[in-house]
């Protein structure tokens, strides 16, 4: 039987503490209890991330073991507002008369030469001598077109070339090269057009006569108009302003229209000395001493001759619509147009235009 160890007075043992209710670790947390739904928002948020790095190579994958005949969808072209707009086949044979005008055949592979072999594959271009060379500046219109059967067409162009000359031995200047310009027409043919598809030229241009001039027709104006009278004073003082105000007349164009006329003078214009040559009107009244009742209408023709700061003399024709109001003539219309128009045909005061020079 063991012995029983005894302690010295003083060194007995502590005795045990008798448990509790009392938890040992009071800051253990407290357990969840199950009926209470559980959080898992991290785990999830991880979860989520490697879903979407997998998802990279997977779609690729994907990608590589689709079948080829599942291509994306091509966008579909867009459509024109409008269809192209054809030529004309007047333009075109300016412009190509142009063109053949300036160009030549010892430099066919250049801008011009290239630009015309373009409009007319057929085309040949003139041989230059070294001496004469293109001509300093060349000035096409079209004049007429004729339509031909079978979609062709021809049209008669007027060319004004700066070219350069020689004078004769005897004027003394020895090789001296004199710039004259020369008027020529042209006949160009092509194809296409109205419909009919592209324009075509088919070959080089024909130098042909100036096309004929109509005759004149009997002009309107057959009654003089005195000098003296209060029509033609009104016209010269009105014109005098309408001419970068010659004779000190500064006053403007508005004393001179009718209510509601909007006249506007050409800025280009500088006369020093305008001289009126003779008025005319298309009515027997126009030329009479005295204005008749308000409301009377007149056509007038008014032939000046300007001369411009560097003494050079312009002959100019006017042709205008005058009417009578409170005892003095009234510019109502600037005709621009011919002198067999009618007058129903004039711009009416209530509807003159508004651009630069007849307003």
């Amino acid at each position: 039987m063991a012995r029983r160890r005894t302690l010295p007075p003083g060194r007995e043992r502590p005795a045990r503490r008798i448990a509790s209710s009392t938890p040992l670790r009071a800051s253990r947390p407290e357990t969840v209890p199950a009926g209470r739904p559980v959080f898992h928002g991290p785990r999830l948020a991880r979860i989520g991330v490697w879903t979407a790095l997998a998802a990279g190579p997977l779609a690729l994958a994907v990608s590589l073991a689709a079948p080829s005949g599942s291509a994306a969808q091509a966008a579909p072209a867009p459509t024109p507002s409008a269809e192209r707009p054809q030529a004309d086949p007047a333009g075109t044979a300016a412009h190509f008369v142009e063109l053949w005008l300036r160009a030549d055949a010892s430099t066919a592979d250049n801008a011009v030469g290239s630009a015309v072999r373009a409009m007319a594959p057929q085309a040949e271009l003139p041989s230059r001598s070294r001496e004469a060379g293109a001509p300093e500046a060349v000035r096409v219109t079209a004049l007429r077109t004729v339509h031909l059967p079978g979609g062709g067409w021809t049209v008669t162009v007027a060319a004004v070339t700066d070219e350069q000359r020689e004078p004769a031995p005897s004027t003394g200047t020895d090789k001296a090269v004199v710039i004259q310009p020369a008027v020529r027409y042209f006949a160009v043919s092509g194809t296409g057009g109205n419909g009919g598809g592209p324009l075509v030229v088919t070959g080089s241009p024909a130098e042909v006569a100036a096309p004929e001039a109509a005759q004149a027709g009997t002009s309107p104006f057959g009654h003089p108009v005195p000098s003296t009278g209060p029509l033609a004073v009104s016209l010269v003082e009105f014109l005098r302003t309408y001419l970068a105000g010659v004779g000190g007349q500064g006053a403007g164009l508005e004393r001179y229209l009718s209510p509601g006329v909007r006249l506007y003078a050409p800025t280009a214009a500088s006369y020093a000395r305008l001289e009126v040559k003779d008025v005319t009107a298309d009515t027997e009244t126009a030329g009479g001493k005295d204005v008749p009742a308000d409301g009377t209408k007149a056509r007038v023709r008014v032939r000046v001759e300007g001369e411009d700061r560097a003494g050079t003399r312009w002959p100019l024709e006017y042709r205008l619509t005058v009417t009578a109001r409170a005892g003095r003539w009234e510019i109502s219309a600037l005709d621009t147009g011919s002198p067999a128009q009618t007058p129903a045909g004039l711009v009416s005061p209530s509807t003159t235009p508004t651009a630069r020079g007849a307003r």
